[in-house]
């Protein structure tokens, strides 16, 4: 950033030149797009969602294939909970499946920056309901032979966004196999087909 007298500086000189220096400060817009897993390895993309002042949070998540094919989804309304422990839930949600389901490559992959890091980190928190959540997680990663956990933008996590929407109108628990709900359809072949979003910094 320009300090106050360099701005003064800056304004000896014509217009045009300085219209320039203030759009030069602005950056360009992040490409973002969903990234398909190795062969032999499945992805989990898992998201929380919290709304409305009483704090109303819904899970979901979406497994897919190295082809980019839908394996599994899931949804599910939780009550009242943060931003975060709904990601945390989420999450925990999505690897019990990788056990029942016998995964044991997995890429688990979602858009809540802090929370990906404390769980790779193996951080503690100070909220017992989050580190309740931490500490089953941490306890079930160690069971799958491989695992990456990663951050990526929301607008690399739209299908496991439209599901822990849908979460929210949900009565019981709920999981899909072999076709998502048809809100998630058009997202999937976005995603498979490599389309990229641009997100403003």
């Amino acid at each position: 950033m320009l300090s106050f007298a360099n701005i003064l500086w800056h304004r000896s000189f014509l217009r045009e030149p300085v219209r320039i220096s203030i759009r030069s400060w602005h950056r360009d817009p992040i490409p973002v797009a969903w990234k398909k897993p190795k062969v032999g390895w499945t992805k989990l993309n898992f998201d929380g969602s919290r709304k409305g002042r009483a704090g109303h949070a819904s899970i979901g998540g979406v497994f897919r294939d190295h082809k980019a094919e839908f394996l599994l989804g899931y949804a599910e309304s939780i009550g009242k909970a943060t931003s975060t422990v709904a990601e945390l839930v989420a999450l925990r949600r999505g690897i019990e499946l990788v056990l029942e389901n016998g995964w044991s490559n997995v890429w688990l992959e979602g858009d809540a920056k802090t929370l990906v890091e404390i769980i790779v980190q193996r951080r503690q928190v100070k909220c017992a309901e989050m580190q309740r959540h931490i500490d089953d997680i941490n306890l079930i990663l160690p069971e799958l032979d491989n695992c990456v956990v990663t951050h990526v933008y929301r607008e690399g996590n739209r299908a496991a966004d439209k599901l822990a929407a849908i979460g929210h109108g949900l009565k019981k628990p709920q999981v899909w196999w072999h076709r998502p709900p048809d809100g998630v359809l058009q997202i999937m072949h976005e995603d498979a087909e490599g389309k990229i979003i641009f997100r403003n910094r």
